[in-house]
């Protein structure tokens, strides 16, 4: 019995079937610019990758609270 995937996560795999890339790979671009703000990254996923706002501001959600526990 598996539990269904909720949050930010729950995009990932139409994420990934509609743009053709794995997450990881949108992680780790949200990783190289954890410097920014939060709708920086999110705009420059949609102004430079097409993405649409609500994957967008899923992927970043999703890593900036990761990247934030990892820091504890």
């Amino acid at each position: 019995m598996t539990d269904k995937v909720k949050g930010p996560a729950s995009y990932f795999p139409s994420i990934e079937a509609k743009y053709g890339q794995p997450i990881d790979h949108w992680l780790a671009m949200v990783t190289d610019r954890a410097d920014l703000k939060h709708m920086e990254i999110v705009n420059f996923l949609k102004t430079d990758h097409g993405l649409g706002h609500g994957h967008a501001n899923a992927i970043v959600a999703h890593q900036l609270a990761a990247l934030k526990s990892d820091k504890g």
